[in-house]
């Protein structure tokens, strides 16, 4: 494992190397078949994200354990609210949903997290958390109660892009929203990417190997696959 999950994301935009991840959302993972996943995940990915729009408390911790145990595959936080934080992961994606104006995910949640942060040894990454229109209603959409980006505003999605990187964040995560019809565009990707010098990250809506391959060479730096895991096992193996 790398000992800054952040530098290695860095340092493989640098080299050009494209990094894959695949959430795992502990409210639809059976803790009795973590070990199954594991066997068709590993050798596959770069990363486990871990989190949910929605997770019951407690939930999250448990499969983290379970996935230790298992595999040495670096684990990173994804949290859909500061009640998904457990120390017992490597990293956390800090988000803020800054294509919003709803103060509760913009930096409401984030106070909340600050007692437990302080007290873990989690790397905190700050993440420019970017909802685009994925063509059905997200859970993440209903939660934040925030409207996406449409796809044909591509100045808009460019230009939050650009201010979460002047306000200091570390990554853009361009999120289609887990059960998205449509994945982010190519010119979405395409536009971001020239016009940020920080990795990015893309995901929602990516099922097939043509996709990822598109989004890669549009500029995509990682991947994340949720949806198309959840719904086909075999998925990696099939790409």
């Amino acid at each position: 494992m790398q000992t800054s999950i952040l530098k290695h994301i860095i340092n493989s935009k640098k080299e050009g190397k494209k990094l894959l991840a695949v959430l795992l959302d502990p409210d639809k993972v059976d803790l009795n078949e973590v070990k199954n996943l594991i066997e068709k995940i590993k050798n596959h990915v770069d990363f486990l994200f871990v989190g949910g729009s929605t997770v019951s408390y407690g939930d999250t911790q448990e499969l983290v354990e379970q996935l230790k145990v298992l595999t040495s595959i670096p684990i990173v936080l994804f949290p859909g609210d500061y009640s998904q934080i457990t120390n017992t992961a490597d990293a956390i994606l800090f988000l803020s949903l800054i294509s919003s104006d709803n103060p509760e995910y913009l930096i409401k949640q984030q106070l909340k997290a600050v007692p437990l942060l302080q007290k873990s040894n989690l790397e905190i990454i700050p993440t420019a958390y970017i909802l685009i229109d994925g063509g059905a209603e997200t859970t993440v959409q209903k939660v934040s109660g925030t409207k996406p980006i449409a796809q044909n505003n591509i100045e808009l999605v460019s230009n939050t892009a650009i201010a979460g990187m002047y306000l200091g964040k570390q990554l853009v995560y361009l999120e289609a929203g887990s059960g998205a019809t449509e994945a982010v565009s190519q010119k979405i990707i395409k536009k971001v990417s020239k016009n940020i010098s920080i990795p990015l990250i893309v995901g929602g809506g990516i099922r097939t190997k043509k996709q990822l391959t598109v989004a890669y060479n549009a500029g995509a730096d990682l991947i994340v696959i949720g949806t198309a895991f959840e719904e086909n096992n075999l998925f990696f193996e099939t790409i």
